[in-house]
């Protein structure tokens, strides 16, 4: 409306825009989003690697958490918490986890004035502090299956160049650890736990994403599978979204846990871990943001819905109480609106703010809606303007919110697709990933070997190869070869650079 359209800026919008480009400047621009839109501020000096999570951004996180830690309970976890330090003893039970996180793990050696006996390790992962009590929790088949998670923040300490959300030497994630007593049983809980994952992005996140597993050189130290959902970023790099292990016997070996069948035969547990991180809040950011900021999916936004009421003198009283009204009605329908009737501000600095924060739709309410009994609705992601009736506006505001996530679903689909392309050989993975970015699909011998001549010229790796069952190129009974080394090919692998 001519109203809403003429409302003066002002000044401060300056301080508010998004100066770099979402397509040309993608990691400048993401830092601006994230400081502009309140989500984190990089740590003092002498701290580099951390992030301080701001209020906004860490609401994102508790709605996240809150969606997953749902679906857990609804399928018998419990939550628990271990410590924060892990003794080093315990950490060397397992070989492959100190070969595999040593370099990451950050360790404490004085407690106060005192050397310690033992270092202590700020807890990297978990499963060398969780699995000796699952040892001793666990003693018969009756305790099975055995499920425990915890959400905590771990430190990684090689993280170097910080991406808030991205990479992080501390972040906040969920570990989930179980025992089952057969590979059945653990297989099952390992898939179980990979679907939530994938509801996480697909459901919560409006991000679709790929699903498979991690080729054996990759996998998490003593796994026997890890599996993965991946996501792929505007800027053509993929995303782990989110891993489970099917862990084997190996961590139940190390650890000895061991349950009398119902022969009283002693057996040892099969075991799972699976783990999503706040590196989910960095894809959801650079996914959906664009050169205005913010944009959040109505599921996960803390605030659905912003009315700006607009007046002047004459007409304030009328337009703020009929805004009000309007703002109790979605309330009371458990929508999270804010009424930003602030003096201080104009409609237009308010629009803009709100724009930047990603509030996925605006309500404009002046004297003409007023008038005739409506509201001015516009959605985020692009701007579209509607006017709908006020009676029944909080079935009205669903409709809308459910609109504005079909349409963040449907762009970041309609780049997935775009993205993935085949390949045949070294010289057409290297030349296609390079011009284009995005997945790469191509025959694969299984060799280590062949993934480290990609990554060393064009720094991609293989982030998924597809389920067995859902790879034409498993098994013997097809003729293609290596697009890399030219021997049989045994699996399909996805190629690309990794966040």
């Amino acid at each position: 409306m001519s109203e809403h359209e003429s409302a003066d800026s002002g000044d401060d919008d300056q301080e508010l825009g998004i100066t770099k480009s979402k397509e040309y400047e993608t990691g400048e621009w993401y830092a601006e989003v994230v400081k502009k839109a309140g989500l984190a501020n990089y740590a003092p000096e002498g701290m580099s690697g951390f992030i301080i999570t701001r209020p906004r951004g860490y609401a994102l996180w508790e709605r996240l958490q809150g969606f997953l830690d749902a679906k857990f309970k609804d399928t018998g976890v419990q939550n628990a918490y271990f410590p924060l330090f892990i003794p080093e003893s315990y950490l060397e039970a397992e070989k492959d986890i100190v070969e595999g996180f040593d370099p990451e793990v950050a360790w404490v050696t004085h407690g106060g004035h005192d050397e310690l006996e033992e270092r202590l390790a700020v807890r990297p992962t978990s499963e060398s502090i969780i699995t000796p009590y699952i040892s001793q929790w666990v003693r018969s088949h009756r305790d099975l299956p055995l499920r425990v998670n915890q959400w905590c923040s771990v430190v990684r300490w090689e993280a170097t160049e910080t991406k808030p959300f991205f990479r992080t030497k501390e972040f906040l994630w969920q570990e989930g650890h179980t025992a089952h007593a057969d590979r059945d049983g653990a297989w099952d809980e390992t898939m179980t736990r990979l679907d939530q994952y994938e509801s996480v992005y697909e459901d919560f996140l409006a991000i679709p994403v790929l699903r498979g597993q991690k080729p054996d050189h990759d996998k998490f130290p003593g796994a026997d599978t890890t599996t993965t959902v991946e996501a792929l970023m505007p800027d053509g790099k993929s995303v782990q979204g989110g891993t489970s292990h099917y862990l084997g016997t190996s961590f139940a070996e190390a650890f000895d846990i061991t349950y009398s069948d119902e022969d009283e035969a002693e057996r040892h547990a099969h075991t799972t871990s699976w783990g999503l991180s706040w590196r989910a809040l960095g894809a959801l950011i650079m996914t959906h943001s664009d050169d205005q900021g913010l944009v959040l999916p109505p599921t996960v936004a803390p605030t659905q819905v912003a009315i700006v009421p607009i007046w002047q003198e004459d007409t304030k009283d009328e337009v703020l109480g009929y805004a009000e009204g309007v703002a109790e009605e979605l309330e009371e329908a458990g929508i999270r609106v804010e009424l930003d009737d602030r003096d201080t501000r104009n409609p237009g600095f308010k629009f803009n703010e709100h724009e930047l924060n990603g509030i996925p739709v605006r309500f404009e309410i002046g004297p003409y809606e007023v008038e005739d009994d409506e509201v001015t609705v516009v959605h985020r992601p692009d701007g579209e303007q509607s006017t709908v009736d006020r009676e029944g506006i909080a079935e009205t505001t669903r409709e809308h919110l459910d609109e504005v996530y079909a349409k963040l679903y449907a762009a970041a689909e309609e780049n997935l697709e775009g993205e993935v392309r085949e390949a045949d050989s070294r010289d057409e993975i290297l030349g296609t990933i390079g011009q284009h970015g995005g997945y790469v699909k191509a025959p694969w011998c299984g060799d280590e070997e062949c993934e480290d001549e990609i990554k060393d010229q064009i720094a991609a790796e293989i982030v998924m190869v597809p389920f067995e069952e859902d790879d034409d190129r498993h098994g013997t009974d097809h003729d293609d070869t290596c697009a890399v080394c030219d021997d049989d090919a045994t699996r399909t692998a996805y190629f690309a650079k990794s966040y």
